[in-house]
C-alpha cells in the first residue's frame, strides 16, 4: 500500500521511518518501504497538437506538443518514434535540461540520463515524449505513458500523479486478517498513534 492513501485514512503526526518501526513493534512487520517513482525532474504534461511523418524514417513522428506555460514561443517541435503518437492526447514531457531514471539493467551507481536538444534523422527535437518505463513506473514501454485528458498542462508529473509517496509492503502472520485491507491497517494506527480514524 501508498503511504499518501493510507494517511486519507489515519494520518499520525509520525515520519514514514517512524511509521514504518511503529508498525513493525504492533506486529504488522514492514518488510520493505520504497519510493513510488523513481528519481527524475523536469517532466511536465504536455497534449500533442500536430503530429506528421518524419521525412527520413518511417517509424517517426514529428509532434508538436503544448507543454503549457513551459511553451511560452508556441508548441515545441519533438521527434518520437511511439506507436501511439497521436494528437490530442495528453502525455509526460521531458523538457531540455529534465534528468531521467538511468535505463532499466545500469548498474545502481549510473548516472541520470539528460535531455538536450537533439537531431533525429535530420530534425530537431526540443525534449522527449515519455513512456512509464522511461520514467521507472512499471515495465510498459509499448507506446507513451497516456495522461488523463483533463492533466493540467505544464503541470509536473510527480505532483499530478502523487509520485512523491513510498510503498510499504507488509509481512503478516495469519492472525493479523485485518492487515490485508487498507482500512484495517489504518484502523490499527489509528489505535496505535491516537491519530482520528476516518470511516469510509
Amino acid at each position: 500500500f501508498n503511504e499518501l492513501w493510507l494517511r486519507e485514512w489515519a494520518d499520525p503526526a509520525l515520519s514514514t521511518e517512524q511509521l514504518s518501526a511503529q508498525l513493525t513493534m504492533a506486529g504488522l512487520e514492514v518488510d520493505a518501504v520504497a519510493p513510488v517513482a523513481g528519481p527524475f525532474s523536469g517532466v511536465v504534461v504536455g497534449e500533442i497538437v500536430a503530429a506528421v511523418q518524419h521525412p527520413n524514417a518511417e517509424k517517426l513522428r514529428v509532434c508538436q506538443v503544448n507543454a503549457g506555460e513551459y511553451s511560452t514561443d508556441g508548441p515545441r517541435q519533438i521527434v518520437c518514434g511511439a506507436p501511439n503518437a497521436r494528437v490530442g492526447i495528453r502525455v509526460p514531457v521531458a523538457l531540455v535540461g529534465a534528468e531521467l531514471p538511468p535505463a532499466v539493467g545500469e548498474d545502481a551507481g549510473a548516472k541520470p540520463f539528460q535531455i538536450g536538444i537533439g537531431k533525429l534523422r535530420g530534425v530537431e527535437s526540443f525534449g522527449m515524449l515519455c513512456s512509464a518505463r522511461e520514467l521507472q513506473l512499471s515495465e510498459d514501454h509499448v507506446g507513451l505513458l497516456e495522461l488523463a485528458a483533463d492533466a493540467p498542462l505544464g503541470a509536473d508529473l510527480r505532483r499530478v500523479l502523487n509520485l512523491d509517496d513510498t510503498l510499504f509492503t507488509l509481512k503478516l502472520t495469519p492472525n493479523l486478517a485485518h492487515g490485508l485491507s487498507l482500512y484495517g491497517i489504518a484502523r490499527e494506527v489509528s489505535a496505535l498513534t491516537g491519530s482520528p480514524l476516518k470511516s469510509p
